[in-house]
């Protein structure tokens, strides 16, 4: 842990004589809703380096790094593998992984999904099930991937339910349904509404997501020392809390 926040520290007494330093942080919803901003914080008062954090949906970040410099950039394994062969990004690692859950109104029960089958049952006696708009143009992953899991054969029956409100949690304290599935990060900010649980593992309803410093940041080291600083165990217990299970958090957790 030495090694990793003496740099941080400099850092700090560097940016204190030279003036104000600024960061270019570009996330995804998923991860900006993730705790991020309190992350982002934390290393502003530590180093004396201001976050400024941009959201796009994660679809369309590869192009806008490609397009702009950045810092910092977030954005799925595969895609980071676009980036970094077109040399977009520098140095990246690995940052952690976001499920997609199922979210009710506030004081709902809380059925058992643990399993498929379960699963199905009970969307099947919701009178709806929410979720963001699945078009294309608008570059949510997430959308995509639960359009795509309500279409298979055994979720047949389930009403799925495009929300006109924004994102799925949006619709479900709008009352488009009595029930959402979106991403947990992007669930537990809210207090009308109370995360159920992630879906089954064997439906693969989550991304992995990296962090990398781009090839052309205007603000070099201090990106990579807030690349290191989010993937380090210092921050493990704030991602946790948000909803995005870091990569360096014990296995259970």
């Amino acid at each position: 842990m030495k090694s990793l926040f003496l740099p941080v520290f400099l850092l700090g007494l560097f940016t204190a004589g030279a003036g104000a330093v600024e960061i270019q942080v570009l996330s995804p919803p998923v991860v900006a809703n993730a705790g991020l901003k309190a992350i982002a914080a934390a290393f502003t008062k530590e180093t004396g380096v201001t976050v400024n954090v941009r959201g796009l949906e994660l679809l369309k970040i590869p192009q806008d790094t490609t397009a702009q410099p950045t810092d910092i950039v977030f954005v799925t394994p595969d895609l980071m593998d676009g980036l970094s062969k077109s040399g977009a990004v520098g140095s990246r690692a690995p940052l952690g992984r976001v499920n997609i859950g199922l979210a009710v109104k506030a004081g709902a029960p809380h059925p058992d999904i643990t399993t498929v089958p379960k699963l199905v049952a009970v969307l099947k006696a919701y009178n709806g099930v929410v979720y963001s708009n699945p078009d294309s143009a608008r570059g949510s992953l997430g959308a995509l991937m639960i359009d795509r899991l309500l279409k298979r054969p055994e979720f047949s029956g389930v009403h799925g339910v495009i929300s006109s409100k924004g994102n799925g949690a949006a619709g479900l304290m709008n009352g488009e349904a009595d029930s959402a599935l979106q991403f947990e990060s992007e669930i537990l900010p809210h207090k009308e509404i109370e995360l159920v649980g992630a879906l089954p593992e064997e439906l693969g309803a989550f991304v992995n997501i990296d962090v990398a410093v781009g090839a052309k940041a205007p603000q070099a080291a201090e990106a990579q020392a807030f690349l290191q600083y989010v993937t380090s165990a210092k921050t493990a217990a704030l991602w946790q809390a948000g909803g995005l299970s870091p990569q360096m958090a014990p296995k259970g957790h």
